[in-house]
């Protein structure tokens, strides 16, 4: 491809022959970049060794002792927070221009397995008996202050994983947990209230520049947990009690959906109009059998309704590069 495109230059006498020679040179014996496989492989590292150490865990639980398993899987925490300490940057409220690969993992990994710690000794000594609010909690805790101390957004997906579990703990009655039994109309509603929340500290992130670069995990993590409260409430059955009327579900999401396509124009993001599209198809579909169900004769806008929505979700992906803008355009 190099040397058609040099020929071609070539050609049209746009470049020299040894500048084209150079050129191929150059494109021959350029580095190879191997971050993102590198990055893979420490990833699937990671996730390989916690998930031996609790193979290990449950395989071994009578031979190796409680106390050995315990101490194990302290001394991997701590090494990997040790690690990521030591490598530490000086805290800034902007992205760190210069970040230790190794540390990130090694954090993570420290994260991971004190989740794998605490749970457990509250399965084997039942440490904080049904207190788990608390369990919850405290690794979120953690997963905050690491998240800002180290500059690490995959640390605070964890820490808002562990913010919305400990809010359903809390929330939620032991019932819940015991009997798996989640039919708790609040619950609904105190999902929609946490995801716009999150949504809104994700805004207020970007607006302060204060680790705005945080702000997109906020906003996809809120605008979603929001989007999927408000689905349950627009899915509920006609004897569930649900924490809103599903009309007005519907038409919520139709607005969250539109300011997520505002958003994802104004910062260039491709998901967030793919979310946007994908949670309004869902409200809009919902409202047009309700249309049907309520006026007699109108059945036959459905045979309509879903050919013209495949081929406007298939314009959709045509000019999704349009609607989104280039990264060099101001966002609208």
């Amino acid at each position: 491809m190099t040397d058609k495109i040099l020929a071609s230059l070539r050609a049209l006498h746009l470049i020299s022959e040894e500048q084209a020679a150079g050129i191929a040179t150059y494109e021959r014996e350029k580095p190879f970049s191997l971050y993102y496989e590198l990055r893979t492989l420490l990833s699937l590292g990671v996730t390989l060794l916690s998930t031996g150490l609790g193979l290990l865990i449950y395989q071994n639980i009578d031979t190796l002792g409680h106390g050995v398993i315990v101490g194990l899987i302290a001394l991997v925490s701590a090494a990997g927070f040790g690690y990521a300490y030591r490598k530490r940057q000086p805290f800034t409220w902007q992205q760190n221009p210069n970040p230790s690969t190794g540390a990130d993992y090694a954090l993570l990994l420290g994260c991971l397995t004190l989740l794998t710690l605490l749970g457990y000794l509250q399965y084997q000594y039942n440490l904080f008996g049904t207190r788990y609010g608390l369990l919850v909690l405290l690794p979120t805790v953690v997963f905050f202050v690491c998240a800002y101390r180290f500059d690490h957004r995959g640390v605070l997906s964890m820490a808002i994983t562990g913010l919305a579990a400990w809010v359903g703990v809390s929330i939620a009655p032991l019932s819940a947990f015991t009997q798996n039994d989640f039919a708790v109309p609040h619950l609904g509603a105190v999902a929609l209230v946490l995801g716009l929340g999150l949504a809104a500290v994700g805004l207020v992130s970007e607006y302060q520049d204060r680790k705005k670069h945080f702000g997109y995990t906020y906003l996809l993590l809120g605008s979603n947990v929001a989007l999927l409260a408000a689905c349950t409430a627009l899915l509920s059955g006609p004897y569930d009690q649900g924490f809103m009327p599903p009309v007005l579900a519907a038409l919520l999401i139709i607005g969250l959906s539109a300011a997520l396509v505002w958003y994802a124009r104004r910062t260039h993001s491709y998901v967030f109009v793919l979310l946007g599209a994908l949670y309004g198809y869902v409200a809009v579909t919902y409202l047009m059998f309700q249309v049907v169900e309520l006026i007699p004769g109108l059945e036959g806008l459905l045979f309509f309704y879903f050919p013209l929505s495949t081929v406007g979700v298939v314009l959709l992906l045509l000019n999704l590069k349009k609607i989104v803008a280039s990264h060099d355009e101001k966002g609208l």
